[in-house]
């Protein structure tokens, strides 16, 4: 198509709507919808549960960054009220929470409703599968969205992707982990896959929220925990806790999360306000990436210098049967019902297409920085 005929974007649409709209108002001849127009539309309070502690740093404070922009980009006509984990519901009952009206829109990681359908872990983070980058990649550009307004609206649910941690270290343990054999009857908290991976190998995963995973691994009731990488595991203390530093963290990646909105609330919105929060959304992602991206790196230096901890990598028997696992596990989730099985064969597309471009662009100058250096 010849670019003089190029159809008009919907933002040079908007402006020629809002030109025409100032004509008319010159002339006199859009009094009524001007008038109406200007009528103040009618505030909102909502309420955001999630599934972090109000303080945690970039999650708890990543949601609440995400409530005031809301805010602000809404210019106050949507007043979003954060409640954290446990003041109105418990870290795992947003979704319910958000699906049934009890509450309007939640933050969390969309992982932890894997019981409704395994496909939510796609939206969240599979093991072996796609970074941060390329899973905004799949979200936005290659029909992830799609597939997961139609999981979501499912359950009453209008879901956007609203921060990204990055890739993840794979934990702490009590003890050396230098072989499969090591894993045999260890208690780790791990959510979505990763847990299930770590089942298959012969450990016990089981889940608990931040807020219970100091005490539980400092008195004996896990043996190891991930979490989520240095800030946050030195704001949580778990240095002290346990001793041996694994990674990578092949079970999450690129970790998303998610900012779920009731269906018939959204829906009740207007164009504005459904606006501001998609771009709440889309800016919260940016930022949460880039700041853990830093936090994490300033977080490792003080690991290391300030108490001792060496960074360790998983052996790589564990790394080639955890890969095996994976690999089976997506099979079998495929296999779960029809839309489950479009969700798996679409990022699994997207991944393929992924790897294909970052073995030559970011993979291949991360190695070559990586040796320029050594």
């Amino acid at each position: 198509m010849d670019d003089n005929h190029k159809r008009p974007s919907r933002r040079q649409m908007l402006a020629f709507g809002v030109a025409a709209a100032s004509i008319g108002a010159c002339s006199g001849e859009n009094a009524g919808a001007d008038e109406q127009a200007a009528a103040p539309v009618k505030k909102r309070t909502l309420r955001m549960v999630t599934t972090w502690p109000k303080s945690l740093p970039g999650l708890g404070t990543g949601a609440q960054r995400l409530a005031d922009r809301i805010t602000k980009i809404s210019r106050g006509t949507l007043d979003i009220r954060l409640y954290a984990a446990g003041d109105l519901v418990g870290a795992f009952d947003a979704f319910d929470a958000v699906s049934s009206g009890k509450a309007d829109m939640y933050h969390g990681g969309e992982y932890y409703w894997q019981a409704k359908s395994k496909a939510y872990n796609f939206f969240a983070s599979v093991p072996f599968g796609m970074t941060a980058d390329e899973q905004a990649g799949w979200i936005h550009f290659q029909g992830g969205q799609e597939l997961w307004d139609e999981l979501s609206g499912k359950f009453n649910i209008k879901p956007f992707a609203a921060g990204n941690t990055g890739t993840q270290m794979g934990g702490w343990f009590k003890r050396e982990i230098n072989s499969l054999d090591d894993l045999k009857g260890l208690r780790i908290r791990m959510p979505g896959l990763g847990g299930e991976i770590m089942r298959r190998l012969g450990a016990t995963p089981v889940t608990k929220s931040a807020s219970e995973l100091y005490l539980a691994l400092s008195q004996g009731n896990i043996d190891a925990t991930e979490w989520i990488g240095p800030w946050n595991d030195l704001a949580l203390g778990l240095h002290t806790a346990a001793e041996y530093y694994y990674g990578p963290g092949f079970h999450e990646p690129g970790s998303t999360l998610a900012l779920g909105v009731n269906k018939e609330v959204y829906e009740s919105l207007d164009e504005a306000q459904k606006e501001a929060i998609a771009a709440a959304c889309a800016a919260e992602t940016h930022l949460m990436l880039a700041e853990y991206n830093a936090r994490n790196a300033e977080a490792l230096e003080v690991l290391k210098s300030e108490h001792g901890i060496t960074p360790r990598t998983f052996p790589s028997d564990i790394m080639a049967a955890a890969q095996r696992e994976a690999a089976a596990i997506m099979e079998e989730i495929a296999a779960e019902d029809a839309l489950v099985g479009r969700v798996v064969a679409s990022f699994q597309d997207a991944l393929k297409t992924a790897r294909s471009w970052e073995t030559v662009a970011q993979g291949a100058f991360t190695a070559a920085r990586a040796q320029a250096l050594s």
